[in-house]
């Protein structure tokens, strides 16, 4: 898992809301258990939840851990560094999960204000309880090659 420092604080504050993440959610279960990197500037090592501290540009930072890592990284929310690693092209898959709500006068942070434009190949789509829907695309730059 990649984090930005505010996605990583608000995660920790999460699970400290749940007793026992094993018995919550599989995903929730899922990203307590996995090792992960923050990105970070004002955050000191040690950290909560099997994670590390990673100083310097997010952009620098994920194309390191894409060369070394086995398995594909993952990030969850974290908004302004993912809008940073798709406009370096280091993200490969884009999954959103698309909850049958309209926010218009609640909702906060559009989660793709500012972002360059991409185009989207769907790649997987399913329907997780009769509504929720979950689509996994891979983004290209519009207009690139």
């Amino acid at each position: 898992m990649v984090f930005g420092a505010t996605t990583y604080r608000m995660f920790v504050e999460m699970l400290a809301t749940v007793p026992d993440p094993a018995v919550g959610d599989p995903w929730v279960s899922r990203m307590a258990e996995l090792p992960a990197t923050v990105v970070s500037s004002t955050l000191q090592d040690p950290l909560e939840r099997n994670a590390v501290v990673a100083r310097g540009d997010a952009v620098d930072v994920v194309a390191r851990l894409k060369e070394e890592s086995d398995v594909p990284l993952r990030s969850h929310g974290s908004l302004s560094l993912n809008r940073a690693l798709l406009a370096a092209g280091l993200v490969d898959r884009v999954q959103v999960t698309l909850f049958p709500v309209v926010t218009g006068r609640t909702g906060d942070d559009p989660i793709f204000r500012g972002a360059e434009d991409f185009d989207l190949e769907l790649l997987e789509h399913r329907t997780l309880d009769g509504h929720i829907q979950e689509l996994v695309y891979r983004p290209t730059l519009h207009g690139g090659a």
